[in-house]
């Protein structure tokens, strides 16, 4: 204790005289008491934080309460977008089927009977959820002779359900599909509008599909 006292009075001495350092020292450090910072907050501060946390706490309770839309990968999790073996019918999709035949003539309008590039452009952005489709050709000759109802159209693959009750997840990559429309009502002047898509060239959600343009480019695969 009497190593830092020295240490202070050589300091004082150094900025007063004698007597001033001296009276200072007594008077002002030696009997001064030393007040220490408590380690810990006080309670009104951890009331504080206490209530903070049971705040936020029921607050994610609530918005969990709320019935908003699920994600896609909660939708995966629970299993809601699959199929189950009882929905292997061609039977249950034929109605499905239908609906797509009325929405496409509705889509390509005249053009149904022209084909051309206009065409081309609306079935670029089309939906193909309940199309018939048949691969025609493919990167794998077992797949080639799939034919069927489109019961998805995701990012990479189709599944197609055939007359036979079977479910088939056809890759996009390297497979070309051929989709036919028959006309309302068939006459010997107006037959049957054939089209084939490659699938590279479908490679993209559905739903961002209907966004983009058509582009005529070179295709090297074909």
């Amino acid at each position: 204790m009497d190593q830092p006292q020295n240490a202070v009075q050589s300091l004082l001495a150094r900025a007063h005289s004698p007597e001033s350092a001296e009276r200072i020292f007594s008077n002002k450090i030696k009997h001064r008491t030393l007040h220490l910072r408590p380690s810990s907050p006080p309670s009104a501060v951890l009331n504080a934080r206490t209530a903070r946390r049971i705040a936020r706490e029921k607050s994610k309770k609530k918005s969990k309460g709320k019935g908003g839309p699920m994600s896609c990968r909660e939708r995966r999790k629970l299993g809601l977008d699959d199929l189950s073996r009882r929905g292997h019918k061609y039977e249950v999709y034929e109605p499905l089927h239908r609906l797509w035949l009325g929405y496409v003539r509705e889509t390509l309008g005249a053009d149904l009977y022209t084909g051309g590039p206009a065409a081309a452009a609306k079935l670029a952005s089309a939906e193909f959820h309940g199309a018939l489709a048949e691969v025609v050709r493919s990167a794998c000759p077992s797949r080639v002779g799939i034919k069927g109802i489109v019961v998805r159209d995701r990012k990479f693959v189709m599944e197609i359900v055939t007359t036979k009750g079977r479910l088939k997840m056809v890759p996009k990559e390297g497979t070309t599909f051929r989709f036919v429309i028959p006309p309302e009502q068939a006459t010997e002047k107006q037959s049957s509008f054939a089209f084939e898509v490659l699938g590279d060239q479908l490679m993209v959600r559905s739903a961002d599909r209907a966004n983009r343009k058509f582009k005529t480019h070179f295709l090297p695969n074909l």
